[in-house]
């Protein structure tokens, strides 16, 4: 099995960079909204403060390199450059999933980067699903003891494990394991999707089995059954596999309805997050952090300052989005007039019909 994982994790990472498997027929739901622009905003750009205290780490923005690979060798100095950048720039980071290392103990160097960041947010990350395979609270505990993890994110991927060769096909019964791990659990558990969105009612029954953080991580990025049908041989099952490539609920909408039906949680927001201005919509949508992982991959193939320049253009971005809000820190920011553009198609039109006063026909009379 361990072989199996290993490959697999090597597969991922080829199909992301090479092949287009983002969401078809989907988005993530950011373009519908727009910020009221501040022409005078009344505040220094250079005095913005985007840093946050979360978990006893303090970020200097808002922002999480989220959850991408490891368990291969390649993939050991992906994580140190994800990680040496996330470090540089005062942001979180989350390690893919990190069963491979349980499965075999050599690998468990590909996920540890506390040598080069220790002062990150650093998240763990094992599949739910897992705890009907075997895993339990010492698993988990062992997945964050060995990287030296703030919190452990609890990945939920169904159409993945449905579409892929192999795939962990039963989830019964697991809010009552996820609930038994965060009571046993020394360290936040996050639960997060890996690109089809997290909605109200799991949200919610989440929250009440007492896990610390909801990551809604919605549709409009990377698709996994995308993914996962480069690697089918069958035709059928490729067939299969593609059919979902605009499945999922939108990121924004997955933000949204989480933060109401867990007000008390925070929520980070994935999927399909691209720009500074996405993650500043998605922080004047409720969400505490705003995470993203394909476009930061090719980079971290390369050196730890590509994925620096990268991720550094995000947060100008998003500084920007602020100063041009008029918002000096996040707080203001969450509070920054944010509005739909299909309310703004109204108002344009009603405002077109008041600029002639009549109607066609009644010009023609």
């Amino acid at each position: 099995m361990s072989g199996e994982t290993e490959s697999r994790k090597k597969d991922h990472i080829n199909i992301v960079l090479k092949e287009n498997v983002g969401a078809k027929g989907i988005t993530t739901g950011f373009e519908r909204f727009f910020f009221e622009h501040v022409a005078l905003p009344e505040i220094d750009l250079d005095a913005i403060d985007l840093s946050l205290t979360l978990w006893n780490r303090t970020l200097q923005a808002p922002l999480l390199i989220s959850s991408m690979t490891g368990g291969t060798d390649s993939a050991r100095a992906i994580n140190l450059h994800l990680a040496e950048a996330a470090q540089a720039l005062g942001v979180a980071m989350g390690v893919g999933s990190q069963r491979a290392a349980i499965e075999r103990n050599t690998l468990t160097d590909t996920y540890q980067v506390r040598k080069v960041a220790p002062d990150i947010l650093l998240f763990a990350n094992i599949g739910a699903v897992q705890l009907n395979y075997g895993y339990g609270v010492d698993e988990v505990r062992r997945a964050v003891e060995t990287i030296e993890a703030d919190a452990s994110i609890l990945h939920l991927n169904p159409l993945q494990e449905a579409v892929q060769p192999n795939g962990d096909r039963n989830w019964s019964n697991l809010y009552q394991k996820i609930e038994t791990l965060a009571t046993k659990l020394q360290v936040p558990i996050i639960v997060k999707e890996v690109g089809n969105g997290i909605g109200h009612r799991v949200a919610r029954r989440l929250a009440d089995c007492g896990i610390a953080a909801i990551d809604v991580a919605g549709a409009g990025g990377t698709s996994w059954s995308e993914v996962e049908a480069y690697r089918q041989n069958d035709p059928l099952c490729k067939q299969v596999a593609h059919a979902f490539a605009s499945w999922g609920i939108p990121t924004a909408l997955a933000l949204i309805e989480a933060r109401k039906a867990v007000p008390e949680l925070p929520v980070f927001a994935s999927g399909g997050i691209r720009s500074g201005v996405d993650a500043a919509k998605a922080i004047a949508l409720g969400a505490t952090l705003a995470g993203s992982a394909a476009p930061m991959l090719g980079p971290a193939i390369l050196r730890a300052e590509a994925v620096y320049e990268k991720f550094s253009a995000f947060i100008a971005e998003l500084r920007i989005a602020a100063f041009c809000t008029g918002s000096e820190n996040l707080e203001a920011l969450r509070r920054a007039p944010l509005r739909r553009t299909d309310t703004w198609e109204i108002i344009e039109t009603a405002y077109a019909r008041g600029l002639s006063g009549t109607s066609q026909s009644d010009r023609h009379k």
